[in-house]
């Protein structure tokens, strides 16, 4: 019997996420916020549910993909959301990077009825949703990352479960706060470097293969040396999770300076109109 696998939130993870799963010969039930998604995935071979409770009712696992918290705690914990609506055997999967007090609320919520949850943060962005190579970490329990598993195989490359529900949040926003820090060091090192003279693109090469190599130079590069940003990784996405990282950690009594004055440079990008711009654009920010 095939697994009926429900998605909620098309957007630009969650689309390319979801037809992964139809390739991989799911039976795929979608529901989202705009017509053009959801017509993209009929189209493919896809069903769409009339409604939560619907989805819930019909998806034998459920994946979100949603765009922010309020969202999130909406679509779960809504009157007639998921949570409410979940039945004993179904897991709910969230890829949205939420708090992860959110998350164990959630998962509670879930388990009122018999259901399972998994906080699944992933990273990669566009590219690798595309390409269902994406890094997924995981928080719940064994037994419902084991059941999900052939769904998570089918969107990600790297699957972890990290602990208990809340973790992969944690995970997630601690890989985040890497990301906004790793930017705006690489938009500075880049603009120190080539105001004084340096070639840009020799610049970025001698540096892959030195001590002062990320991950973030190495994604970033192009795009400062070509000043073409796009919008594939919007600022207002990173500046939101730098922010339930600052919740966070004021919650646990944590200090992060460096986090502070990084998501002060994003709040200025955003200030500025960079929202909807990639965050390799904040170098402008800088410069």
């Amino acid at each position: 019997m095939t697994t009926t696998v429900g998605f909620i939130g098309l957007g630009r993870m969650g689309k390319p996420m979801a037809l992964n799963l139809l390739s991989a010969g799911f039976s795929v039930l979608v529901l989202s916020r705009s017509r053009p998604p959801i017509e993209a995935l009929v189209e493919a071979g896809a069903a769409e549910a009339a409604s939560l409770a619907d989805m819930a009712e019909r998806a034998d696992i459920v994946c979100t993909c949603l765009p922010d918290v309020p969202t999130s705690e909406a679509v779960y914990l809504g009157v007639d959301g998921l949570a409410a609506n979940a039945r004993a055997g179904q897991v709910l999967i969230e890829h949205s990077t939420i708090a992860p007090a959110l998350a164990v609320r959630v998962g509670e919520a879930a388990a009122e009825h018999g259901a399972g949850y998994l906080d699944a943060p992933v990273s990669g962005g566009v590219e690798r949703a595309a390409s269902g190579t994406l890094t997924i970490m995981a928080g719940g329990d064994a037994q419902h990352f084991e059941s999900a598993r052939p769904v998570l195989d089918a969107m990600g490359a790297s699957l972890n479960l990290v602990g208990p529900v809340g973790q992969g949040s944690v995970v997630k926003l601690t890989n985040q706060l890497l990301v906004g820090i790793h930017t705006m060091a690489a938009c500075e090192a880049f603009l120190f470097g080539t105001s004084a003279g340096a070639d840009g693109q020799q610049l970025l090469d001698v540096l892959s293969t030195s001590w002062g190599a990320s991950g973030m130079l190495t994604r970033n590069g192009p795009m400062l040396l070509s000043r073409d940003y796009g919008s594939l990784a919007p600022v207002r996405l990173l500046a939101k999770d730098l922010g339930l990282v600052e919740d966070a950690a004021d919650d646990l009594g944590v200090p992060l300076p460096l986090v502070q004055r990084t998501r002060a440079l994003f709040d200025e990008g955003m200030a500025r109109g960079l929202s909807e711009s990639d965050i390799s654009a904040l170098i402008t920010v800088l410069a």
